[in-house]
C-alpha cells in the first residue's frame, strides 16, 4: 500500500498547528489536571469523528481512529503538561501565568493533533486503528502510568502492536534521533535522614552534630556512583536538596538530604536501592549517629524495541532523507514516563531537534530552561513523522497479520 504524502499534506495545515501550539504556550497548565488544555484539544479533535474517552483521575484524552480496513492497533503519544518555570524568552506568545512549556509539550500536543488530522483524512485506506494518547502529568506525576491503569491499552478493543512518541529538544533543526535499547534513563529519588542530638552552635562537643555526617555522606555518594558502577552501565546521582536547622546558631537534631538517581538498567537500580542506604547507615554509625534511607523508584528506563526502532529509522529515512535521521550514540540521562508504555508495548521513543534554523544550536538553552526556544515550524514534520510511523506499521506484513481474524471482531470500548 502506498504511503500518503504526509509531509506535503502537513505543510498545508502547518499554520493551524502553529496557532494551536502558540495558544497552548500562552496558557500552560501543570500536573494531572489540565482542563483548558483538554478543552482546546477536544475542540480540535471534534471534527475528526474519533472515539473519545476522557480520564477519571486526570484530564487525559484517549482518541481512537477506526481505519476502513481490518488490522491491528498502533498507539501515538503526546504529553500536554508544563513546568513551574517563569518564562524569559521574550516571545510575543510567551506565558504570563508563572508557568512555562519549557519542555516542548505544547509542540507534542499540537503535533499529535496534526497526526490525527493527517490519518483521519485517509481513514478509508487505513489497515487498522490508531490510538492517540494525549497525556497530562509527565513532569514527575506519572500520568502515563495512570492512563495505563485506566485502560489505555484496551481503548481500541485490542492491545497495540506498537507505540511511538516524539520529544523535541534543541539541536540542528528537523533532525530525528533515536537508538535501539535504552533511550532515556530511569529516574529515582533517594532520601536520607541523618539523626543526631541537637543543641547550641557554640557547644558542638555537647551534641551529636548531623551536619558534618550528612556532608560526608554527600561526598561518599559521589565516590559510590563513580567507583561502584561499570562505566558502560553508569548511574548519575546528584544530591540536590539539604535541609538542616532553621537558625544559624542551632545545631539541628536531623539533616535530610535528597538526591535524584538516574540509571540505565534494572540491575543498577537494584544495586543503588540496596547499597546506598547501607553506605549512609554505616557512615552515620561511625560517628555515633543513625541514618534512615528511602529509595523511591519512579520512572523505569525507556527501552526502545530493537525491531520497531530499526523500522523507525528506515521509515523516517525514506520519508525525510537519510541525513535527517541519526542514531543516538548514547542514551539521555533524562527520564521519560513513556517508559511505562514501552514496558507494555514494543515501540520507539525518539527526539526531534527544533532549534531555530538561523540560530547557533550548539549554544541553545536546553529543555527546562526559562529561555529555551523551540521553532514550531517543525510541527509539520513532527505530525507527518507520527502519521508515517502509524501508517507504515499498520501496512507492514507483520502488522497486517498480528490481529488476524480478531481485528474483524473488534469490540468498541
Amino acid at each position: 500500500m502506498t504511503t500518503p504524502a504526509f509531509a506535503a499534506e502537513a505543510a498545508a495545515i502547518l499554520p493551524e498547528l502553529q496557532a494551536l501550539r502558540r495558544e497552548l504556550h500562552r496558557t500552560p497548565e501543570l500536573g494531572l489536571q489540565l482542563p483548558e488544555t483538554q478543552r482546546r484539544v477536544l475542540g480540535e479533535l471534534d471534527p475528526l469523528g474519533l472515539e473519545i474517552t476522557l480520564g477519571e483521575r486526570l484530564s487525559s484524552i484517549v482518541a481512537v481512529l477506526r481505519g476502513g480496513r481490518p488490522g491491528p492497533t498502533v498507539l501515538l503519544r503526546g504529553d500536554m503538561d508544563a513546568l513551574p518555570v517563569v518564562e524569559q524568552t521574550g516571545l510575543d506568545f510567551a506565558s504570563a501565568n508563572g508557568n512555562m512549556h519549557a519542555c516542548g509539550h505544547d509542540l507534542h500536543t499540537a503535533g499529535l493533533v496534526g497526526a490525527a488530522r493527517l490519518l483521519a483524512a485517509h481513514r478509508d485506506e487505513l489497515a487498522g486503528d490508531v490510538v492517540f494518547m494525549f497525556q497530562p502529568g509527565e513532569e514527575g506525576h506519572g500520568g502515563a502510568k495512570i492512563m495505563l491503569d485506566e485502560g489505555l491499552l484496551d481503548a481500541s478493543g485490542q492491545k497495540p502492536v506498537a507505540a511511538y512518541g516524539i520529544h523535541v529538544a534543541p539541536g540542528p533543526f528537523g533532525v530525528f534521533a533515536t537508538r535501539v535499547g535504552a533511550a532515556a534513563a530511569g529516574s529515582n529519588e533517594l532520601t536520607i535522614t541523618v539523626r543526631g542530638r541537637g543543641g547550641h552552635g557554640s557547644q558542638p562537643h555537647q551534641v551529636l552534630d548531623p551536619v558534618p555526617v550528612a556532608a560526608e555522606i554527600v561526598l561518599a555518594l559521589q565516590t559510590f556512583a563513580t567507583r561502584r558502577f561499570d562505566v558502560f552501565d553508569p548511574i548519575v546521582l546528584s544530591v540536590t536538596q539539604l535541609e538542616g536547622s532553621d537558625a544559624v546558631n542551632v545545631i539541628p537534631e536531623t539533616v535530610t538530604l535528597r538526591a535524584t538517581v538516574r540509571t540505565l538498567s534494572a540491575e543498577s537500580r537494584r544495586r543503588v536501592a540496596e547499597e546506598a542506604p547501607r553506605l549512609a547507615e554505616h557512615i552515620a554509625a561511625a560517628h555515633g549517629l543513625t541514618a534512615e534511607a528511602v529509595f523511591d523508584e519512579q520512572y523505569p528506563v525507556t527501552l526502545n524495541d530493537p525491531e520497531a526502532t530499526e523500522e523507525t529509522l528506515a521509515w523516517l529515512g525514506e520519508a525525510f532523507g537519510e541525513p535527517r535521521v541519526q542514531r543516538m550514540p548514547t542514551p539521555s540521562m533524562g527520564s521519560e514516563d513513556f517508559s511505562y508504555v514501552l514496558d507494555e508495548v514494543p515501540g520507539t521513543f525518539l527526539m526531534l531537534a527544533t532549534s531555530p534554523a538561523d540560530s547557533d544550536h550548539t549554544a541553545a538553552e536546553f529543555n527546562h530552561s526559562p529561555r529555551v526556544v523551540f521553532d514550531d515550524a517543525v510541527l509539520g514534520d513532527q505530525a507527518a513523522a507520527l502519521a508515517t510511523l502509524a501508517w507504515r506499521k499498520l501496512a507492514s506484513p507483520e502488522g497486517s497479520t498480528v490481529a488476524g481474524d480478531n481485528a474483524r471482531g473488534r469490540v468498541s470500548p
